[in-house]
């Protein structure tokens, strides 16, 4: 052993960097928790990675990973950042101050930059230049404890002088940063939505509609039920952290091209004459076969009505939904044909789950969500296609959106080993909403076409269970479905992607027979 003054080994550094890393994420959080915020700097960057993001990434993204694909980009982010800061620490150890200074620097301007973004700014901006703050004073304080103190012998290869030291520091930011994040979470959970969900009681309908007729369904196992459960229906949207507004303070507008601008507040939207609707509706991303797709029973005053009274300008073409996290979709005017257009509160007999857009959000029969509909619902505007675009037309994708016809095999699965001989029932849902569906078809191999059995049709704004009854023969067989709508138009058999419209072709499967 000799008297040395070597720099400390960089895993020390690494270590600072992560930690003062956490420090300031905690500090964010404990912020946004104070301020009833929903943003920290990594839902920011997460955010502004989704607006930025081409297309076919957003794609693959979807049809990867499903609905977990926020979680894989939160975790990416965090990754990502894990990693940066840890170089951060170990330049600013060999580097000095300075250069720490530079690294932090950086990152909380990126925080910043990406609060500016989408539904951002004012206690966004502030969390992240406080993340920045305290991750650099938590970073300069720990690397202090790393420098060797004079006359203090380590060895030949370097080390932390005051081991002991440093590692009791460590760990009381590594505890405080853990106390901090999780008071800040709880104290956005004390003024979250869902609180103030389980509060509400829904208005009545003007004319509720009648339990939906056992005759719908076709009584085989493996199909999706007609009316899908609320936690099992799927979510797609560009909200990394679902917006909790608070119904005390929620207004909804209707601007733009209207004669009078109205101004709803919670109270007076529940006031409104209530509808509900039985409607199916998709994700521009599902794949052939896909379960981006559900149908619930809609509560929620008529979209038309509520038009009316502002006054439509004839020369607006285009009605646009707002959300409070800045996301935007539009559809046509056109659309509003006397459909069940709504402004909805309700889902399958609950107020909107907080994931589903609580309070409000539109739903438009027949059109994918891309264009339509809105959660979290702020304002709805009326304007023209030539003036603006809804958030993914930019993107690529198409200005219209119609849900195309589509037909799926729920039952048997895919790879599915099945006895020879024995009946089998071949079944699954086909969706063409507001046209309905007519007919749906499977095949076997490349042998003729059989028409399945229908459930009753319970609105043309729904899905429809199917089932045929199929007798396997041994060996290897391929099944395919296609769907005829309420038009006589049969869904294409060509494949095509989701993008920039909807994807086609007919799903199939391949089972086993022995």
């Amino acid at each position: 052993m000799t008297t040395t003054s070597e720099t400390p080994p960089a895993w020390t550094g690494a270590l600072s960097g992560l930690l003062a890393a956490a420090a300031g994420l905690a500090a964010a959080e404990l912020l946004g928790g104070a301020v009833r915020s929903e943003r920290s700097p990594v839902v920011s960057v997460g955010d502004r990675v989704v607006d930025l993001v081409p297309r076919p990434v957003k794609e693959w993204a979807i049809s990867t990973f499903g609905t977990n694909d926020k979680a894989v980009l939160l975790g990416g982010v965090l990754v990502l950042l894990a990693a940066s800061a840890a170089v951060v620490g170990v330049v600013a150890q060999r580097r000095g101050r300075t250069a720490g200074l530079v690294g932090v620097g950086l990152f909380t301007a990126v925080g910043v930059v990406a609060s500016l973004g989408r539904g951002g700014g004012g206690w966004a901006v502030v969390a992240s230049l406080l993340a920045g703050l305290v991750a650099g004073l938590v970073l300069f304080r720990l690397l202090r404890r790393t420098r060797p103190a004079p006359g203090t012998e380590v060895g030949a290869s370097g080390g932390v002088v005051d081991r002991r030291g440093f590692l009791v520091a460590s760990g009381v930011v590594a505890a405080t940063s853990l106390a901090a994040a999780a008071a800040g979470r709880w104290l956005r959970e004390q003024g979250a939505a869902a609180a103030q969900r389980l509060k509400i009681v829904l208005p009545k309908a003007r004319q509720p509609l009648p339990a939906v007729d056992p005759a719908v369904a076709v009584d085989v196992p493996g199909v999706s039920p007609f009316l899908t459960p609320n936690d099992r229906f799927y979510r797609i949207d560009t909200a990394l952290a679902v917006p909790q507004v608070d119904v005390e303070t929620w207004t909804l507008k209707v601007s733009g091209m209207v004669r009078t601008p109205i101004t709803l507040t919670w109270d007076e939207l529940l006031a409104r004459p209530m509808v509900e609707a039985d409607v199916t509706i998709a994700c521009v991303s599902n794949e052939v076969g896909g379960d981006l797709v559900g149908t619930a029973r809609w509560l929620g005053c008529r979209l038309d009505d509520l038009l009316a009274e502002a006054g439509v300008d004839p020369r607006a073409d285009q009605v646009v939904g707002r959300s409070v996290d800045g996301f935007t979709a539009g559809f046509p005017t056109a659309v509003l044909d006397g459909r069940d257009a709504l402004v909805a509160i309700g889902m399958n007999g609950e107020p909107l789950p907080v994931a589903h857009g609580f309070p409000a959000r539109l739903i438009v029969p027949g059109l994918y969500g891309y264009v339509s509909a809105t959660k979290w619902l702020s304002e709805i505007e009326l304007t023209t296609f030539d003036s603006f675009e809804g958030y993914w037309i930019p993107r690529g994708w198409s200005v219209e959106g119609p849900v195309k016809t589509q037909s799926r095999i729920d039952t048997p699965r895919t790879g599915k080993q099945l006895p020879a001989g024995k009946p089998v029932a071949v079944a699954g849902v086909a969706w063409a909403p507001v046209r309905g569906i007519a007919k749906v078809e499977v095949q076997v191999d490349d042998g003729p076409w059989q028409e399945a059995r229908l459930g009753a049709e319970h609105a043309r704004t729904t899905w429809r269970q199917w089932v045929w009854d199929w007798t396997p023969t041994a060996g290897e067989h391929r099944l395919q479905v296609r769907a005829t709508d309420g038009t006589g138009a049969t869904q294409p058999e060509q494949r095509t992607p989701v993008a920039p419209d909807g994807a086609t072709g007919w799903d199939s499967i391949t089972v086993s027979v022995s």
